[in-house]
């Protein structure tokens, strides 16, 4: 495990300038809506922006990383040796989640100098665990799409049009200028659910009944995902 960690992190470090630009998405738009911080709440802001960080890295980092190693036969090779499946995906997904913390403290460090957004200790913290759970939803989206496509081409532009969908929608969703209905279905979407937690996690004392079940509708995503994902994935491209 720990030799695999070595070698995820420095192809990550050798990957850098697409991992930055990966980062770089929400932290350009959270100091854009600088503006919006007195409008909609500085909460909702730093939420918003957390989880298009989460959507960058489970759609546009992780699914692209695993369907481009996949292709070279990094997989195959791993698998000759002594080492378990599990400790193969293990190590990618503890890669995953060190991005989801820096990506996250990034975002309130940003939010704190730059945008003047101030919560709680607490807040932070439950933010932070809650960026943490919350990723896993869409990393299982990104298992699912890369199980379910084996060309790495195919896979990368898949991403991009779920993700600029998930973005789009999911920000003028909640904006109310797509009607009620897509507002509604947004709400209760991966996107919708994730920032709904976060929302309430970075402001504790916020955290409702509709919270409650926003979570049981991530924790519910991510099984799906994680099952259909690793029921369809393929070691090799064949």
């Amino acid at each position: 495990m720990a030799a695999l960690l070595r070698a995820d992190f420095t192809t990550l470090w050798r990957n850098r300038r697409s991992f930055g630009l990966v980062l770089l998405v929400s932290l350009v738009i959270l100091v854009s809506w600088k503006g919006l911080v007195d409008k909609l709440g500085g909460v909702f802001v730093l939420s918003s922006c957390i989880t298009i960080g989460l959507t960058s890295i489970g759609l546009m980092g992780y699914s692209n990383s695993i369907a481009r190693d996949r292709d070279r036969g990094v997989f195959q090779r791993l698998r000759v040796g002594p080492v378990s499946a599990w400790t193969i995906m293990m190590s990618r997904l503890i890669v995953q989640i060190a991005m989801i913390v820096l990506m996250t403290v990034l975002v309130f460090v940003v939010g704190y100098f730059v945008d003047h957004i101030y919560i709680s200790p607490v807040g932070y913290i439950a933010g932070l665990l809650m960026a943490m759970l919350g990723g896993f939803v869409y990393l299982g989206m990104g298992q699912a799409i890369v199980g379910l496509i084996k060309n790495p081409d195919t896979v990368n532009s898949t991403t991009r049009l779920v993700y600029f969908i998930f973005i789009m929608i999911g920000m003028f969703g909640e904006f109310g200028v797509l009607g009620k209905k897509i507002g509604l279905l947004v709400i209760w979407s991966p996107y919708g659910v994730v920032r709904k937690v976060l929302a309430a996690s970075l402001d504790p004392a916020s955290w409702n009944m509709d919270t409650t079940w926003a979570l049981l509708a991530a924790a519910g995503y991510t099984i799906v995902f994680v099952v259909l994902g690793v029921k369809w994935f393929k070691w090799e491209n064949k």
